[in-house]
Formats: C-alpha cells, structure tokens, sequence
C-alpha cells in the first residue's frame, strides 16, 4: 500500500528530493510454494498469516542512483519528521534541497510546515493528484517489491525490515540511476488514446463538469 514520495537530484547548489513512504506487511504462507521449473510455473498459496506491519520512507538520489531510507512502526508526522532530519544530516548544509511529494496529510501537519520554515533550505513543491507514476522512485520501490517482498516469506516486522535494509545496502554498493525514455508526444498520445477508449464506453466522462458553488 502506497503512502507518498523522495528523489534527489544534486548539482552545486541544489537537489530535488521526492518524498516517498511505502508500507509493508510481513507474512508468511501456510505452506511453501513449488519452484520455477521447466514446463511449470512456480506456485504460491493463495493465503496467508499476517505478522504486522513496517512503514519505509525512502530517498532517491536520481543522479547516481543512491537511496537513503528508514522504517518505522507508523507514518504519523512524527515519523516524517525524524525522517527530514535524516535528510538534514544526509546532505551538506550549503546545498537547497527541493521536496517534491504529494498532498497527504502528513506533508500539511502544522508541526512539519513549522519545521519546514525554520529549514530554508528546505523548499517543497507539490504534484497534482494521481501524478505518483511521475516519481522515479516508484521505479525502485518497485524494483524492492518485485526482488525482495513480492515472494519472501516474513514471520516478523524485524525480518522484514532486514530484509529491506539489505536490499537498499546491495542497491546503494552498484546504485543505478533511472532514466526517463518516453516523450512527451508518446505520454500524451496514451492519454488521447485512453480517452478514446473511456469515450466509446461511458460517452461523456472526460469532460469536465462546473464544480457546484456551496453558498
């Protein structure tokens, strides 16, 4: 389950940062699946035992790839605060980090607009909603879920945060930087052809309707 978002890019005087928090839940099969094998495909259980739960918040530097990350217990401002701190301490204190997340509520608690003040070189920037695909670090939250969560096996929150720890320790030693290779021409042609499609089924659901005024 996807919460919010953090890339960074760094140059001389700043970076841009995307926020990110992902949640995890650690579980484990009744029974263990079969392997991949020639001429069958492996096989999972369609249930399972829940052991809790482990929220990620993460940093991606999209020049070199690097990720900087913590888990904790909850996702309350709290936490994202204790996380921007981290960041604080991440990066010289010369260099303006720009933070590109969305409109959680989290991002709006007073205390972290408070803190943000009193951090200058903190400057936030907000994407519109459903615009998470923009972020790349969806990219490598999806390379820790396909090589890492997907298929493990975790019978406690300690072993999966391990297990998470780990991956961002073996992504950080060869880290790879993500690369956008759609245009705009071809995003938006998706889009024409997706409205196309929405237009033959429901006539009329693209267009946008007048907001209702409330008096």
């Amino acid at each position: 389950m996807w919460w919010a978002c953090i890339s960074i890019r760094p140059t001389r005087a700043w970076c841009y940062v995307w926020m990110k928090r992902a949640r995890f839940k650690p579980w484990i099969a009744p029974q263990p699946g079969l392997p991949l094998k020639r001429g069958r495909a492996g096989t999972w259980t369609h249930d399972y035992v829940r052991n809790g739960t482990t929220c990620l918040f993460a940093a991606l530097e999209i020049l070199e790839g690097k990720v900087v990350g913590q888990c904790f217990s909850r996702h309350r401002h709290q936490e994202f605060l204790k996380f921007l701190k981290q960041l604080d301490g991440e990066f010289p204190a010369d260099l303006a980090l720009h933070l590109v997340m969305d409109n959680y509520g989290t991002h709006q608690h007073p205390q972290v607009q408070r803190w943000l003040q009193h951090h200058p070189r903190f400057v936030v920037h907000y994407i519109p909603t459903s615009s998470s695909w923009l972020n790349q670090v969806e990219r490598w939250f999806g390379e820790l879920t396909r090589k890492t969560i997907r298929r493990g096996a975790f019978t406690s929150v300690p072993d999966l945060e391990q297990a998470i720890e780990s991956f961002m320790a073996h992504w950080n030693r060869q880290p790879k930087p993500f690369v956008w290779t759609a245009t705009v021409g071809r995003i938006m042609e998706k889009v024409k052809r997706a409205k196309s499609a929405l237009e033959k089924l429901h006539p009329g659901c693209t267009t946008r309707k007048p907001q209702k005024r409330i008096q």
